[in-house]
């Protein structure tokens, strides 16, 4: 939810309209969250779910490997998938085959820079470095911008953890 509003942020600074909300679903602690954001040239007036996107972001492999959420449902053909995981996106590719895939351990560099611990990284602001390589989504100089005025907590070790992922992401197979 945070690294979606994020994302509409840095858009918004791009001169692009975005809409950001999230989709709680059912509401218990742990339960996967789902956010969407919509970006534009124009304004938008569509405020609903977004039911055939043509990318995602998975922050947790998991909900993939244990089959824990239709995650791909809906996805456009081709549609492309960032998936924080070490795993290399050719691995990925033989999983979920017929999209476009991009990996990069968030992870990993959140809790190099001290956001989280080992057991639960959080990965909101590593994500979107990797996110930034997304032709048509928003620059990397918006998300860090972004990420340093949203962040109120370790401002600057979220700014490096968004630029070490926009640096390590591996590319789309």
């Amino acid at each position: 939810m945070v690294a979606s509003e994020i994302l509409a942020l840095a858009a918004f600074k791009e001169g692009r309209y975005p809409a950001s909300f999230p989709s709680f679903g059912s509401e218990r602690r742990g339960a996967p969250v789902v956010a969407y954001v919509r970006l534009d040239d124009k304004p938008i007036e569509q405020r609903t779910e977004v039911y055939t996107p043509h990318g995602l972001v998975v922050l947790d492999q998991n909900l993939i490997l244990l089959k824990l959420a239709p995650v791909t449902e809906g996805l456009r053909e081709k549609g492309w998938l960032l998936i924080n995981s070490a795993k290399s996106p050719a691995e990925w590719s033989k999983i979920l085959p017929g999209y476009k895939i991009a990996t990069v351990d968030a992870s990993a560099i959140a809790v190099k820079n001290g956001l989280g611990s080992k057991t639960s990284p959080i990965v909101n602001t590593a994500i979107l470095g990797a996110l930034a390589k997304v032709p048509g989504v928003a620059g990397i100089e918006a998300i860090l911008d972004a990420v340093h005025e949203t962040v109120p907590i370790k401002p600057e070790a979220n700014v490096e953890a968004a630029r070490e992922s926009y640096d390590s992401m591996r590319p789309w197979v």
